[in-house]
């Protein structure tokens, strides 16, 4: 079997980034994590990690976004309207490449974590996933025939606005939505709407019925694009493992019957926690890496 190969992986965090050298999860020579802070410091302590590693031969980023993703696109690598202080603009997968001169693979944290759930983790096998991160914000990844699914740009499914839960008339706490999924379950929603923390919350707190339904919400309508074998959720919020059976449910029934498929009417096994924890992420960017090595090779043969 022939070896994977050696790649430098960056997952960029809204707190903290982490870079990994490895080839998988098994073969992990070292982990360096950084705190994200203004964009010339972080990026200059990534480089400073990366500049003393030796034999990569390519480079994974899976980011915090928006990102551009639109490899057509001028701003392509760069992270775009993030609401977080001084990195709208910033330029990612660009400064990397031409630093290290090494193909660089650039993509969505949540796209990144799909990948790594889906080539080792709680999803491994299947070639149709999708990923749900649920922590300071919502986003959703999807995977199909092992790739991201690609476009214009990439999902941003924690912002559609859900059916709002019976007698629930909180305005939301997304700025730019109020009460999209984002607005209503993310932790910082969470916390605005009870007065502390989410992971304070027992269990038979009402807030969590909200939650679950719009979850549930969310999975139909990842249902409905027609590409996951399997829904992995992960993130703080996702913690609190009583919600697994309710978001479950709250999408059975929000589904009412029109998906009859045994697949996701096993919702035990389509709709999952995430097997990798805190790797997830770096370990996407790893999966990126080796893609973008892959699309090099692909695109330079030339038949004899």
């Amino acid at each position: 079997m022939t070896e994977a190969p050696l790649v430098a992986g960056i997952e960029l965090g809204g707190t903290k980034c982490i870079c990994i050298l490895a080839r998988g999860p098994d073969q992990i020579e070292e982990t360096v994590r950084i705190p994200t802070t203004r964009p010339e410091e972080t990026l200059a302590a990534i480089e400073a990690v990366l500049d003393r590693w030796s034999g990569f031969v390519a480079i994974g980023i899976a980011s915090f976004g928006p990102v551009s993703i639109d490899r057509h696109s001028h701003d392509y690598g760069h992270i775009t309207t993030t609401p977080k202080p001084g990195w709208a603009g910033t330029d990612i997968a660009g400064r990397l490449q031409r630093r290290y001169g090494v193909p660089t693979g650039f993509h969505s944290d949540v796209v990144g974590a799909a990948l790594a759930e889906a080539r080792w983790g709680a999803a491994k096998g299947l070639p149709d996933i999708a990923y749900v991160t649920v922590g300071t914000g919502v986003g959703a990844g999807m995977i199909a025939n092992n790739r991201p699914v690609d476009g214009l740009t990439h999902s941003e499914l924690g912002h559609i606005r859900p059916a709002r839960f019976h007698g629930d008339e909180w305005v939301g706490n997304c700025p730019f939505h109020g009460a999209c999924i984002e607005g209503l379950v993310a932790g910082p929603a969470i916390a605005a709407r009870i007065g502390h923390p989410a992971d304070e919350a027992p269990a038979d707190h009402p807030v969590w019925d909200g939650v679950a339904d719009a979850l549930g919400q969310l999975c139909h309508t990842l249902v409905l694009t027609g590409i996951p074998r399997r829904i992995v959720m992960g993130g703080g919020v996702m913690g609190a493992s009583h919600l697994f059976p309710r978001v479950r449910a709250a999408m059975t029934r929000s589904l009412g019957g029109y998906i009859t498929l045994p697949e996701v009417a096993l919702t035990d096994t389509f709709i999952v926690p995430p097997a990798l924890g805190n790797n997830a992420g770096p370990l996407g960017a790893i999966v990126l890496g080796a893609q973008a090595l892959g699309h090099q090779l692909e695109t330079s043969f030339t038949p004899s």
